[in-house]
């Protein structure tokens, strides 16, 4: 499926791969992803991200996933779902750090691999699925990063819930792309 990705998408890949490596992560994860989407300029995405105010809220949007990666990856609104259960997840991740140190809970090791590079984690590979279906589903001949930035949009998750509530929904992303649909940029 590589071949098929633009330079640009390649780059967001190896940015990926990048980011788990700087973070110690096991996987390459989609928020990794949407942390090399946010690094790239002069792309597709770019353009797109530039185009609905993301660009100088990169930093917000880095802060945002942090956030989540200390909650073990569970969703703003997962863990308001909890609290309405009357379970803290604020003061599970206290506890949890306070024994066992910060960032206890995302599941980073940093311990040494045997084997070189990054494996893929589920939800990257799907993400990566997503974006060929999208590609091919606008017959597009090569899958570009604002294919990725697409299928990021479109999934469930913490990478979608933090670009919508920065004002970046797949719909918003379609109409600055592709002009269509009738969502305002956030």
């Amino acid at each position: 499926m590589f071949e098929r990705f633009t330079k640009d998408a390649r780059a967001v890949v190896k940015g990926a791969v990048e980011h788990a490596d700087a973070a110690g992560a096991s996987s390459v994860d989609v928020g990794h992803m949407l942390l090399a989407l946010l690094d790239r300029e002069g792309s597709r995405a770019s353009f797109a991200l530039a185009a609905l105010g993301l660009a100088e809220r990169r930093d917000s949007v880095r802060r945002a996933l942090a956030g989540a990666r200390r909650r073990a990856g569970l969703s703003q609104a997962e863990a308001e779902a909890l609290a309405g259960l009357g379970i803290d997840v604020a003061e599970i991740v206290a506890r949890v750090e306070e024994v066992h140190g910060v960032g206890a809970m995302a599941g980073d090791r940093r311990e040494k691999r045997w084997w070189p590079g990054r494996t893929f984690g589920r939800d990257a590979k799907d993400l990566l699925e997503a974006a060929l279906r999208i590609a091919l589903a606008r017959r597009d001949r090569h899958i570009g990063d604002e294919h990725i930035l697409l299928a990021l949009t479109a999934r469930p998750g913490v990478p979608a819930e933090v670009l919508a509530d920065h004002g970046v929904t797949h719909e918003s992303v379609s109409r600055v792309l592709y002009g269509e649909g009738q969502a305002k940029a956030g």
